[in-house]
């Protein structure tokens, strides 16, 4: 099967998920055509079965925005065409699954098609989506799809009462690697802490949705009552915020370290103690899925599709939106009790290889498999 993966290159969740499943299936034999502005973050352009399709944009003085959309759409035909593929996968609504559509109009003029489809990841939904200048665009994108997945039953049923969707949604879950978690990876503890502090941990883009602001005010109450350090990692406009917290709280410099962007994610998150993630939404929680392939417990809020990973009591503790206080009892709680903290790290570790690649890769394969033989009738 040749299948074309439509994708945001970046860090952030679609991405990661859309490069890890295209090179899943590179693996197993079969052709994978990427198409995106760049080459996605975490692709391995070198298996023989990867094919990358930049989409170029040409510039005119009187584009006052560059016409992406146009320009995706005509790189999707052009690769459909002269590849063969068999498939399309939008992950993300827009641009992706309406340029794909706008693709087809184009094949069919020839008396071809090509079946579509699309991915919910979160805010294409919830956020982008139901903008008055994007939501009939999406709402239309979405039920043009041949089939449509999302990657959380939250996700599912906001979609559904969001928009008016005409066709079945089908939940498939984010995923992790396990065999990427690795003991011997495990960078140098020392490097970050004595012996005697915990360390907590958080990763995001720092956009408003993800509160670096409870994050920071957590660590604070902790630091209080246990010796801890602080990791964050990621770029974003509230980096801001964090430095203006540094700047007020001068002691406390020393204990937190920015690390910005970094490739090797797991080998920081196998020396972490907690991972917190107080975000106001969340549509599955990847990060708190790859916090527990490396045992480390989740201290949350409940929004969104986090309660369908971290689960109360056993791989970490959910809380309110905003309920800071709450979160850093729970914090000390847990840095409080060596034996508790054990167990937990055992059962966020179990918690992550039920969403473990060898388990998701087969029900994608059938959803495919199922939606060509829907196709051809």
């Amino acid at each position: 099967m040749k299948i074309g993966i439509l994708c945001y290159p970046t860090y952030g969740g679609s991405g990661i998920v859309a490069t890890e499943l295209g090179m899943a299936l590179a693996d197993k034999g079969y052709e994978v055509h990427f198409i995106s502005s760049a080459l996605p973050a975490r692709l391995d352009i070198t298996n023989p079965n990867i094919f990358f399709h930049k989409v170029n944009v040409q510039t005119y003085p009187l584009f006052q925005y560059q016409p992406y959309d146009i320009a995706l759409s005509s790189m999707i035909y052009r690769v459909v065409n002269l590849y063969k593929l068999d498939l399309l996968h939008a992950h993300y609504a827009i641009p992706y699954a309406y340029a794909a559509f706008t693709a087809k109009q184009m094949l069919k003029e020839e008396g071809k098609d090509v079946p579509l489809v699309t991915t919910l990841h979160g805010t294409d939904i919830t956020l982008v989506g139901q903008h008055p200048s994007y939501k009939h665009a999406v709402e239309f994108s979405i039920n043009q799809s041949d089939t449509i997945t999302s990657v959380s039953e939250s996700l599912k049923k906001d979609t559904l009462q969001l928009f008016k969707i005409t066709k079945e949604i089908q939940v498939i879950t984010n995923f992790i690697d396990n065999t990427e978690f690795k003991k011997d990876s495990i960078c140098q503890r020392n490097h970050f802490a004595t012996k005697d502090e915990k360390i907590l941990i958080h990763v995001s883009n720092l956009r408003p949705v993800k509160r670096v602001q409870d994050v920071l005010q957590i660590f604070k109450n902790v630091n209080t009552k246990i010796k801890s350090m602080l990791i964050i990692i990621g770029e974003g406009p509230d980096m801001e915020i964090v430095n203006e917290f540094l700047e007020d709280h001068p002691d406390l410099i020393g204990k937190v370290r920015l690390l910005g962007k970094v490739n090797d994610l797991y080998k920081i998150l196998q020396l972490s103690d907690v991972f917190l993630l107080p975000s106001e939404q969340e549509s599955f929680g990847l990060a708190a899925l790859e916090a527990m392939a490396a045992e480390t417990p989740v201290i949350s809020s409940n929004a969104g599709g986090i309660p369908e990973v971290n689960i109360q009591g056993e791989t970490g503790y959910l809380t309110e939106i905003g309920n800071v206080e709450a979160m850093s009892n729970y914090t000390i709680k847990l840095l409080s009790d060596e034996s508790l903290l054990a167990q937990m790290k055992k059962n966020a570790k179990e918690q992550a290889l039920r969403f473990d690649l060898k388990n998701i890769l087969p029900i994608y394969e059938k959803m495919y498999a199922d939606t060509l033989n829907r196709f051809k009738i």
